[in-house]
């Protein structure tokens, strides 16, 4: 290092490091929450996938120097969750088998790591973080000016840098991955046939050079004769995969793939063949969600570099390098995700709850929505105040899990989006036939439904898709940004908002209460038509006592619409229904009466000053002391649960 001295600058980080390392379970709170509780598993033994808040940055080494590899992972979301956290590897039976994690720092969105020299080295743009493992992030040093990379985008993201000796000279130079949103855009360029009318992403690899200690720019890394570009957040690691004495390169993107470029070159001058997206003998190798963050690393210490990969949800999986090769790519097996000793209850990111008795035991249990589309079922084992959870579980219809997705065209924010579904639920009797259905929303826009026909204490799902409206003559309603047309029966609003379903009237039908496709929250009606359950179209009876109008919870257009999470229910015990929505952690509206069919609703506030919401917060009520009043739990960006008593 001693040759970068001249040019290296020491710059202050300043961080908040744990005075001692502890299990996550014994810790009530983090960030200080206050009144406001993370929900804990309270489950000893139980494994579940393990994972942070949300962006997952993985960093496998062994952290506390016991000859075991342990998991550093940086979550760099937004929310309480943020942070730096060490996963301890217990290693029972020779299995890799994580403890909770320990908050060590706060987490850095773009830090990377890489093993020249079988040493982790911890890079941020243009700084590496020097000893790492006993000084965490307190002491950086700039290596290069990381706004010199900026001229190969115009509108960035993100930037990942690794050292990396490039040419065999024994020192080491840097890879940049680079991306650029410039040509793509980001919100609502869809024609009438369903094609993005905007640029793709790109995603870059810059070479800096180690030039006699002098770092220089060498410009973008070439494959197949032209500039490498892959679908955004191309996280580069050189790396000799296929065991054959040069160094090759795999990217990540945005998405959900990985890109193996071959050094058909030297050691000592790299040249890569065109790339080739990574796969096996079950076909291309796809990531369970999308924002993906390569480590190219020997994990099971048998001479070959596996992947350790990083996911928006804040999981970690790992893909084994087997050391075949098959048309001249090395063979990885399929993603298989890490597991952790049980602490905090998550399910994904953006996880969206709703507290029912879904197994009809007499407790609250959990079905859940997130970013990713699933829907989640977490059982309550015990009734207890607070309860003991166990693993979320996919939950099915006619068979196969359910997943929403967007697809090529299915988010308004564009074909980046293809991996998400953003479920938003609710549950309760929508066919009048005694067993809880489940009624949902998502990235589409769609009010959908899932028929129970199990039988009590076991639901079984078919799916039914739309839930029916009659449209009373009129042309099926949709937002104005909407690409596609609903079919003349569907219900089309707002994306991401909660569809709740409630016998509002109390006439014995299930109505539902959610955004209109103009943003108002909107009262649908349920009655029958030959025999037949439909919604009619929604009334606008919900009033901002605070300005005598209509109260619009979202008056934004295409990508900045929707996204409200609702809840209906006495809240301050007066007798009428008020309504809990997403804030930074849930605002409180009061319903202050009703007058002429209209219903006031008068703006109270959040129910702390903590903030918990990145993207979203979802709201619902829970009852585990069994005082017939209403707590809340609500679900954050950070994919974790979290309760408030009413008091």
């Amino acid at each position: 290092m001693k040759l970068f001295m001249a040019r290296k600058i020491e710059i202050l980080i300043i961080i908040v490091v744990l005075t001692s390392l502890k299990s996550i379970a014994q810790q009530n709170t983090l960030h200080e929450l206050g009144e406001i509780v993370r929900l804990e598993y309270n489950n000893p033994g139980l494994l579940v996938d393990l994972g942070v808040g949300l962006w997952a940055l993985p960093m496998p080494m062994d952290f506390n120097d016991d000859g075991n590899t342990d998991m550093v992972v940086s979550n760099g979301g937004r929310g309480a969750y943020n942070g730096l956290y060490f996963f301890k590897n217990s290693n029972e039976n020779n299995e890799s088998i994580f403890e909770p994690p320990v908050r060590i720092g706060d987490g850095p969105p773009h830090i990377q790591v890489s093993y020249p020299n079988n040493e982790p080295r911890i890079l941020g743009p243009g700084i590496e973080y020097i000893n790492f493992k006993d000084r965490v992030l307190k002491r950086a040093e700039g290596i290069f000016n990381a706004k010199e990379i900026y001229s190969f985008s115009k509108r960035r993201r993100s930037t990942q840098w690794k050292y990396v000796d490039y040419d065999n000279d024994g020192d080491l130079d840097i890879l940049v991955g680079v991306d650029d949103w410039s040509d793509y855009g980001w919100d609502n360029a869809f024609n009438s046939k369903g094609e993005w009318t905007r640029g793709e992403l790109h995603g870059y690899v810059v070479l800096i050079e180690n030039i006699n200690g002098e770092y220089k720019l060498s410009g973008q890394l070439q494959a197949g004769g032209r500039a490498i570009d892959v679908y955004g957040m191309s996280t580069p690691n050189m790396e000799d995969f296929d065991g054959d004495g040069d160094l090759d390169l795999i990217c990540g993107e945005f998405t959900d793939r990985l890109t193996w470029f071959e050094n058909i070159g030297t050691r000592e001058k790299p040249e890569f063949a065109e790339g080739r997206f990574l796969e096996n003998n079950e076909g291309i190798i796809h990531m369970d969600l999308q924002m993906i963050s390569p480590v190219a690393f020997d994990w099971d210490k048998d001479g070959k570099t596996d992947l350790v990969v990083g996911e928006e949800d804040g999981r970690v999986a790992l893909l084994r390098n087997t050391g075949e090769i098959t048309y001249d790519m090395p063979q990885f097996e399929s993603p298989v995700f890490l597991k952790q000793e049980a602490g905090y209850v998550k399910f994904g990111a953006l996880v969206t709850p709703f507290s029912i008795d879904w197994d009809d035991d007499g407790d609250e249990d959990l079905i859940c929505g997130n970013s990713a589309g699933y829907i989640g079922y977490i059982e309550n084992l015990d009734g207890g105040n607070l309860p003991k959870w166990d693993a979320p579980v996919y939950l099915k219809a006619d068979g196969e899990v359910i997943r929403i997705m967007a697809d090529e065209n299915g988010s308004i924010q564009g074909p980046a989006e293809k991996k998400w579904g953003y479920t938003s639920l609710s549950v309760a009797d929508w066919d009048g036939d005694g067993l809880k259905d489940i009624v949902i929303n998502s990235i589409w826009g769609k009010i959908e439904w899932y028929k129970n026909n199990g039988k009590k204490g076991a639901p079984k799902l078919t799916k039914m898709g739309s839930v029916k409206i009659d449209w009373e003559g009129q042309e099926p309603k949709k937002p104005t940004w909407n690409w596609w047309n609903p079919g003349e029966e569907e219900l089309v609003t707002q994306w991401r908002t909660t569809p709740f379903m409630i016998d509002w009237n109390k006439d014995g039908l299930m109505d539902l209460i959610m955004l209109d496709d103009e943003g108002y929250l909107a009262f649908f009606e349920r009655f029958l038509k030959n025999e037949e359950l439909y919604l009619k179209p929604g009334k606008r009876i919900f009033m901002d006592a605070d300005n005598g109008g209509l109260l619009r919870l979202n008056d934004r257009e295409a990508g900045s619409s929707g996204r409200r999470k609702i809840c209906l229910v006495d809240w301050d015990g007066d007798g009428k229904l008020d309504l809990l929505a997403n804030s930074k952690n849930v605002e409180f509206y009061k319903n202050t009466g009703s007058k002429n069919g209209l219903v006031f609703f008068k703006q109270q506030g959040d129910i702390s000053d903590i903030s918990l919401a990145g993207h979203s917060t979802s709201p619902t009520v829970v009852d585990w002391n069994n005082n017939g009043k209403p707590d809340l739990l609500f679900g954050a960006e950070d994919g974790h649960l979290y309760f408030f008593k009413n008091e």
